[in-house]
C-alpha cells in the first residue's frame, strides 16, 4: 500500500470490524499514548464496551530513554486488574517493535496478564525486534528516513501525518 492509499478513516473501519471480531467480554482495550489511546476511544463508543480501558505509556522503559527523556504528556492509567487479564493493545503504527516492547515491560510492573493480542492500525515494517500484530488493518513500505503517526482533529477524525526524519 502508498502514502496515497492511507485514508486513515478507511483504515479506522477496518481495524473496527477486525476488533469486533476477536473482542471477548472478559478482554479489555488498552492504548498506547497518545495515537493508541485515541484509536482506543472510539473503538470503545463505536463497540459500546462498557469495561474501563487503558492508557499505557512507552516512556520510562523505552531503551532510548537516556537520549529522549520523558516525551509523553499522559502517564499510564490502568483502571482494571492486570492479572489475570486478556488485553488487546492498540497503536496506530508499528515500525520496530521497540514501543511495544517497551509497554510489555510497563505493564508487567503492573501485574501478570494471562494473554495480550496487539492491533495496529498501520504496520510500516522495519522490524528491530520478533513482534508481530495479531489485527493489522493496512502493511506499508515507508523509507527509515519517514515517520507517519496518527493525527486527530478535534471534531475526532482521523488523518495521517508523514514527514521526514
Amino acid at each position: 500500500m502508498s502514502m496515497l492509499e492511507l485514508d486513515a478513516e478507511a483504515l479506522y473501519g477496518d481495524l473496527l470490524s477486525d476488533v469486533r471480531s476477536v473482542f471477548k467480554p472478559d478482554m479489555y482495550l488498552m492504548g498506547i499514548v497518545s495515537g493508541g489511546a485515541w484509536l482506543v476511544e472510539r473503538l470503545l463508543q463505536d463497540l459500546a464496551i462498557t469495561q474501563p480501558a487503558g492508557v499505557i505509556s512507552s516512556a520510562m522503559h523505552r531503551d532510548d530513554y537516556g537520549h529522549r527523556g520523558m516525551t509523553a504528556t499522559v502517564q499510564t492509567q490502568i483502571p482494571f486488574d492486570v492479572n489475570g487479564a486478556h488485553i488487546l493493545l492498540v497503536d496506530d503504527v508499528l515500525f520496530t517493535g521497540r514501543t511495544v516492547r517497551a509497554v510489555i515491560n510497563e505493564l508487567f510492573d503492573f501485574g501478570r496478564p494471562a494473554s495480550i493480542k496487539l492491533a495496529v492500525l498501520v504496520d510500516r515494517g522495519g522490524r528491530e525486534l520478533p513482534i508481530e500484530p495479531d489485527i493489522c488493518a493496512a502493511r506499508m513500505h515507508l523509507p527509515a528516513n519517514q515517520s507517519i503517526a496518527l493525527a486527530r482533529s478535534d471534531s475526532g477524525q482521523f488523518s495521517f501525518n508523514v514527514k521526514a526524519l
